[in-house]
């Protein structure tokens, strides 16, 4: 895989822009590059039966065409609001092959989270990779007097609530040798204190990880997550000032934001019983070289 780093855009910060959450990849400038042009498969996920909630854009969308192009079969989920960022990624997979196929959930019920995994299992015959990556976040408001209770309700039950609902449907279903992948955050690490109650919640994210490996480890299953950094998806002009935008991601010791497609490697990695047999309870970063730890 190849990404253009030489890209202006990626040092030189991001056209003012802003969308209402949560979102489109169709309305920004310039386009995330998912991988499309530049993620070649070599089977690593053969025969693997993968869900991953909120696939329609951003990490999500380039780790589903990962999957779909290493062999697996995928079902992934989306909001009312995402159908066109959804049917362009099944239309993107089409010519892998494999199975694609998009759900309209919103995971702030356990009783979705429950009709969402009995579906998947139904319509793939069964379930081997989970991928936790639905998320929430919102970073227009600095001061913590201004957080509403709709806001903190949304964020903490779509990435805690969410991740234990998903979890605790899919473990039954799940085999030696499956994997599940929570999306953790640099900011679990280094927060924004325009991200407080975001923050908080992918350091949650970490602790639910390495506690659901201990806890699953003797059946066989490995709990892993992905920490990115910056990374340039619909969340960002629809949760991000302006100004913001301006310079995102040129504090990384490497000057840039990351591209959905640099992250995708990571998701296919951990998903590998071969190649991460022995990797669990692990957070692997991929921030543009800020820490994680």
């Amino acid at each position: 895989m190849s990404i253009d780093t030489d890209r202006p855009e990626l040092r030189d910060g991001f056209p003012a822009q802003q969308q209402e959450p949560p979102g489109l990849t169709s309305a920004m400038d310039p386009l995330p590059d998912h991988g499309d042009d530049s993620y070649v498969g070599h089977g690593r996920l053969e025969g693997l039966r993968a869900l991953v909630t909120g696939g329609d854009s951003g990490i999500g969308r380039a780790v589903v065409l990962a999957y779909a192009r290493e062999g697996a079969d995928v079902v992934f989920t989306y909001l009312p609001e995402e159908k066109s960022d959804a049917d362009a990624v099944v239309e993107s997979v089409a010519d892998t092959g494999r199975r694609c196929i998009a759900l309209e959930v919103d995971l702030r019920s356990s009783a979705a989270c429950d009709r969402l995994v009995a579906d998947t299992v139904e319509a793939l015959g069964g379930l081997d990779v989970l991928v936790n990556n639905a998320a929430f976040q919102m970073a227009r408001e600095e001061d913590v007097e201004k957080l509403t209770d709709e806001r903190i309700s949304r964020t903490l039950t779509t990435n805690l609530e969410a991740l234990l609902w998903m979890t605790r449907a899919a473990v039954p279903h799940l085999g030696e040798g499956a994997s599940i992948i929570n999306v953790s955050s640099v900011q679990a690490f280094d927060p924004s204190t325009t991200l407080l109650d975001y923050a908080a919640t992918k350091a949650g994210i970490n602790n639910l990880t390495v506690n659901l490996a201990a806890q699953l480890g003797p059946r066989g299953i490995r709990v892993n997550a992905v920490a990115p950094g910056p990374i340039w998806t619909p969340l960002q002009p629809a949760t991000q000032t302006v100004e913001k935008l301006e310079v995102f991601g040129q504090e990384t010791p490497l000057g840039r934001a990351g591209q959905p497609a640099e992250v995708a490697p990571a998701f296919v990695f951990l998903a590998s019983s071969a190649e991460a047999s022995y990797v669990s309870g692990t957070v692997l970063g991929v921030t543009g070289g800020k820490p994680v730890f």
